[in-house]
């Protein structure tokens, strides 16, 4: 989801999600059927945004694909669907409309590794380096990137993805109750929260960083 001034742009490739996104947030949304990985949508958004005559302030690219892949599982077309999946959606998405010499904004993106998720993890990993890189190589744009890195969160990527069954959500949620000082499984919207906050002006000076919001599993 991207901000501009009094005004959100919601993209993503399921009309009916954004809809129901456009309809909470307000009238001032505006929702977008395109997927950031795709060069053409990219410069679709890009007009639409200069046809506002607004400015961009930030954006934020959430997106990837997760299969269980053990270390044995070197299977071509898994690692490219994985790895292009989400460093398409990164690599894409800086080149958003009006992230220029003129804009101000923050970027950022999740890292967390899990068990016989090895090209997910790898994927992850990519991001993180190029999170630190730009921190310094947009420099002079006044280009703010972080990475947001979640821990476990109540997500459909557990059905689509992980394909678990709500016997083994249900497994893993009291397992997650059990190992992270929280004591509870995350809710979407309290990861939205630290991603509002990293592209508030509260984070200003926060930039190349690797935010945990995991119930302070990480640091344990």
């Amino acid at each position: 989801m991207t901000r501009v001034p009094n005004v959100s742009t919601s993209l993503g490739r399921s009309a009916a999600t954004l809809e129901a996104a456009a309809a909470k947030l307000g009238e001032r949304t505006v929702a977008v059927v395109s997927d950031i990985a795709t060069q053409a949508d990219l410069d679709a958004l890009k007009a639409l945004v200069e046809q506002q005559d607004e400015r961009l302030d930030a954006v934020f690219a959430n997106a990837g694909i997760c299969e269980k892949t053990g270390w044995r599982y070197h299977q071509g077309c898994v690692l490219h669907d994985v790895r292009h999946q989400r460093q398409r959606c990164v690599l894409h998405g800086s080149d958003a409309p009006a992230l220029d010499e003129r804009r101000r904004g923050d970027r950022a993106d999740g890292l967390h590794l899990l068990q016989q998720l090895s090209f997910y993890n790898a994927s992850k990993a990519a991001v993180r380096s190029f999170i630190r890189t730009w921190a310094n190589e947009l420099k002079g744009r006044k280009i703010r990137t972080n990475v947001l890195s979640p821990g476990f969160t109540r997500t459909r990527l557990m059905d689509n993805g992980l394909k678990m069954d709500e016997a083994q959500i249900e497994a893993l949620r009291q397992h997650v109750a059990q190992i992270v000082p929280l004591g509870y499984m995350a809710d979407p919207s309290e990861i939205a929260s630290a991603a509002l906050l990293l592209a508030s002006a509260d984070a200003q000076y926060v930039n190349g960083v690797e935010l945990m919001v995991d119930g302070g599993l990480s640091q344990i």
